[in-house]
């Protein structure tokens, strides 16, 4: 007599299905079986993962709210023009621009030895860059490093009438 290959599992979450292991080799469709019935069902396990990407998505959404408007109150706070660009580049600019300008005020300022000036002086320079894409650029750079990126952006990135640059 042949092993069978249908075997019904009673899987973790209550539900039995029958499952084909005629792909198995005789000997591991048992303990295969046994492995299956540790989990959840097909069905519910795609359904599970559905539900998480979702709610990844929604606490993705809500971080992303959260930090615009973060954002936004601190341009207004502090007189920074808009941004010029692509209107997909434009939050996202936005909201680089603000964490590379706190994280650089926290190390100059706060925790290092810049003068409330010196930190004037950044934030002109800092006015002048209006392109989103050069903050996008510049999001993983080191706090510190912002006026040596300032200075060199200031004399070949000032804004364009380009329209597709």
């Amino acid at each position: 007599m042949a092993v069978h290959t249908r075997w019904t599992v009673e899987h973790q979450c209550g539900h039995d299905v029958v499952h084909d292991l005629s792909e198995r080799p005789a000997d591991r469709r048992a303990s295969f079986a046994r492995w299956l019935a540790g989990r959840d069902c097909t069905d519910c396990w795609k359904a599970a993962r559905d539900a998480d990407t979702q709610s990844s998505k929604e606490w993705l959404a809500a971080k992303r709210a959260a930090e615009q408007q973060a954002a936004t109150e601190w341009t207004t706070k502090f007189g920074m023009p808009p941004l010029e660009g692509f209107e997909k580049a434009l939050g996202w600019g936005e909201r680089s621009r603000h964490q590379l300008m706190t994280a650089a005020y926290t190390a100059l300022v706060t925790e290092g030895t810049w003068e409330e000036a010196d930190w004037a002086a950044l934030e002109d320079k800092a006015r002048s860059i209006t392109r989103a894409g050069w903050w996008i650029d510049q999001r993983d750079a080191e706090a510190t490093d912002l006026l040596e990126l300032l200075d060199s952006a200031t004399e070949t990135d000032r804004g364009t009438e380009n329209p597709f640059r």
